[in-house]
């Protein structure tokens, strides 16, 4: 595993990330734990360390994805493939057509917005996959209705007290604890803090430990501790395939908003040598959270860093990572 943290440091430096983190568990148990850099590019900043919070950016659509799937399992949402005009009135039905939830959860709906703020079509729902920001606003807005609270709310209740989590949060205010991104490395890192509490806005800051413990939980399938806290089926849901049928085969498959692996395909996240039934999560700041069942391994990266490295070729090195745990495993 000493391939891992050589590559992790190496795409740090590369990066200009002024931080790294890595924790890998094997059979539930954490075998490396790495720490470098500091929270910002300062000469007072703060050593990264276990303590260290970072802003995951799109890794918290893993968090949403959760409640989504309760959603879905407690009838509040009667199936993936309602329409989405069901439970939207506040948008255009004619635009909406034919998009249903499950375009909705896999990137799938062809919804974007222009520069006015105002709701288009990019693409026709199903026809293609499009990594977008409108279909996590309006999902977020769609929890908060049907269960009245918010889904950070739902989730503290529900799964953050029971397993004791209390580095995992929408943050508004700053903290020692938490870690700068970095934009410009010529410029002092941002904050990188929200208004808001609510989900809507990119501020959930993780420290390591407690995003692998999250990877853990789905990896048990809601079980931790012997006490099942999340049903299986939950679990089941957010994790399996739910895209649906691309014409461009070479198109990525989502569970619900993760990154699940099935076969290899060329804009996929994943490795080609990552197995069937792994899943992934990450974000523009550098997280990657990855579940590969089949080995019982859990990868929580992070990093501070705003744009992944490699320009047009990024999704070389996402791969290559995973592709890198993948062989730390696989027994030959």
């Amino acid at each position: 595993m000493n391939k891992l943290v050589s590559w992790v440091e190496e795409i740090k430096d590369k990066n200009a990330s002024t931080a790294a983190a890595l924790i890998v568990m094997k059979d539930n148990e954490v075998v490396l734990e790495h720490y470098s850099g500091k929270h910002s590019n300062t000469e007072d900043a703060r050593q990264v360390d276990q303590q260290s919070r970072f802003n995951v950016a799109s890794a918290r659509k893993s968090y949403l994805g959760l409640a989504v799937a309760y959603a879905i399992y407690e009838g509040k949402i009667t199936s993936l493939d309602d329409y989405a005009r069901n439970y939207f009135d506040d948008i255009d039905h004619e635009l909406l057509g034919a998009t249903t939830i499950r375009h909705l959860v896999t990137h799938s709906h062809g919804l974007d917005e222009n520069l006015e703020g105002n709701l288009i079509r990019e693409f026709e729902p199903g026809e293609s996959w499009a990594y977008r920001g409108i279909n996590i606003v309006m999902m977020t807005k769609l929890i908060h209705n049907l269960y009245e609270k918010n889904f950070p709310q739902l989730l503290k209740e529900r799964v953050f007290e029971p397993l004791g989590f209390t580095k995992t949060w929408w943050e508004v205010s700053d903290s020692p604890e938490l870690v700068s991104v970095i934009v410009d490395p010529a410029d002092k890192g941002e904050t990188a803090l929200g208004m808001r509490e609510d989900g809507l806005e990119k501020n959930l800051f993780v420290n390591t430990r407690e995003f692998a413990e999250w990877g853990k939980l789905f990896l048990n399938r809601g079980k931790m501790n012997g006490k099942q806290i999340v049903p299986e089926a939950v679990m089941e849901l957010a994790t399996t395939i739910q895209s649906p049928p691309y014409a461009d085969k070479e198109l990525p498959q989502n569970g619900l908003f993760w990154f699940v692996q099935d076969e290899p395909r060329e804009r996929s996240e994943l490795g080609s040598r990552v197995p069937r039934g792994s899943y992934q999560i990450l974000g523009v700041t550098g997280p990657t959270l990855l579940v590969i069942p089949e080995y019982n391994v859990v990868v929580a990266k992070m990093y501070n860093k705003r744009y992944n490295y490699g320009g047009e070729n990024y999704l070389y090195y996402l791969k290559e990572f995973s592709n890198l745990v993948a062989d730390s495993f696989c027994v030959k």
